[in-house]
């Protein structure tokens, strides 16, 4: 028996279930969102080299992640963004599994936003 793959990326599939915005709507919505909080899941390293401001660090490696998505308000919006897109999308899986309903991704991650920045 042959299985057809999937003609859509898991990416793709995890983008669709959440607000997936380009670097203009991310930083629209943020404004427009008085309860908002911004979320860096990058390294360390990464978040020290620069990061957008009011970011809170959230380390997607960090052996506590789950426990410290656990302390937060479920019930406020966050804005989720890594490098690429990649961990953060992982991240709003994570909290969306954990109760979270007002998740908001920046497609492409922070490299996204500096493109669109430097135009």
């Amino acid at each position: 028996m042959e299985l057809d793959a999937c003609e859509i990326s898991r990416w793709d599939l995890f983008k669709r279930e959440f607000d997936n915005l380009s670097p203009e709507a991310f930083e629209a919505q943020l404004k427009a969102e008085p309860e908002a909080i911004l979320l860096d899941v990058r390294t360390d390293n990464e978040f020290q080299a620069g990061h957008l401001d009011g970011a809170i660090h959230l380390n997607y490696f960090d052996y506590e992640l789950i426990e410290r998505i656990e302390k937060l308000d479920p019930q406020k919006p966050y804005f989720i963004y890594c490098r690429s897109g990649r961990r953060s999308i992982r991240v709003c899986v994570l909290m969306r599994n954990s109760g979270f309903q007002h998740l908001y991704h920046l497609d492409g991650g922070i490299n996204a936003w500096q493109q669109q920045m430097a135009q």
